[in-house]
């Protein structure tokens, strides 16, 4: 049994993590926003009673504090940093490209995994083997951009993402945590849309798999969800 902490899992990828989680036999600390709307995690956490559902916004350092205090004495063996946003796919001229989609894009998909590590080392340090994931995107690879440039503060945020794994990897190796940086592909959820090339299902268990196989050998990788490096 696993003791797992998956942030932004009311919908997509991270409630369909933590389902599978659940199913192979794991504990789950599960995170929203607003916790009172996040019908589906309540279903699953009275269904179950393998998982609990706990308030954090990972972009509000009080809520954060109320986090690092909820796993007091805790210990995981793996934590997911899942909670992230699009903003918008709009190119250079778009009006809504201002500072607060900026702000907002920013603080989640960077400043939230690293929050959620900090709220979270004390706990990952008491688990067993354990492992940090954060969910990151082949959108943040430089090696990879599009002639047409677009979704500029979610590349961006996202190639932040990637660094920062990079730069935890590199503190949390003396406590044992080993990081890892993930595309998840382009999954049919509400932020990728009907048209993206594969399910929830695929995506998340092919993330599971790869959280699985990260070792402190192998600490600071970005691949997909599939084991493929991504270049960064």
């Amino acid at each position: 049994m696993r003791r797992v902490l998956i942030t932004g899992a009311n919908r997509g990828i991270g409630l369909r993590l933590a389902e599978l989680a659940i199913a192979r036999g794991d504990q789950v600390i599960a995170t929203a926003r607003r916790p009172e709307h996040a019908e589906r995690l309540r279903a699953l956490a009275a269904l179950t009673g393998k998982l609990r559902v706990q308030q954090a916004d990972v972009t509000d350092d009080a809520s954060m504090r109320g986090l690092q205090a909820a796993l007091a004495g805790e210990a995981l063996d793996l934590v997911v940093c899942n909670a992230g946003v699009l903003g918008t796919y709009g190119q250079l001229g778009a009006a809504e490209l201002d500072a607060g989609l900026w702000q907002e894009v920013l603080l989640t998909n960077v400043y939230g995994p690293f929050a959620t590590a900090r709220a979270s080392r004390d706990a990952l340090r008491a688990g067993t083997e354990p492992k940090l994931a954060i969910i990151a995107s082949a959108m943040g690879s430089s090696t990879r951009a599009i002639e047409k440039g677009n979704a500029y503060p979610y590349r961006a945020a996202k190639a932040g993402a990637v660094n920062l794994a990079r730069n935890l990897a590199a503190e949390l190796k003396g406590d044992g945590i080993a990081v890892g940086a993930y595309h998840p592909g382009w999954v049919r959820t509400d932020m990728g849309g009907p048209g993206a090339d594969i399910d929830v299902d695929e995506s998340a268990g092919g993330l599971l798999a790869r959280f699985e196989a990260l070792t402190l050998a192998r600490t600071g990788v970005f691949e997909d969800y599939r084991g493929e490096p991504v270049p960064f």
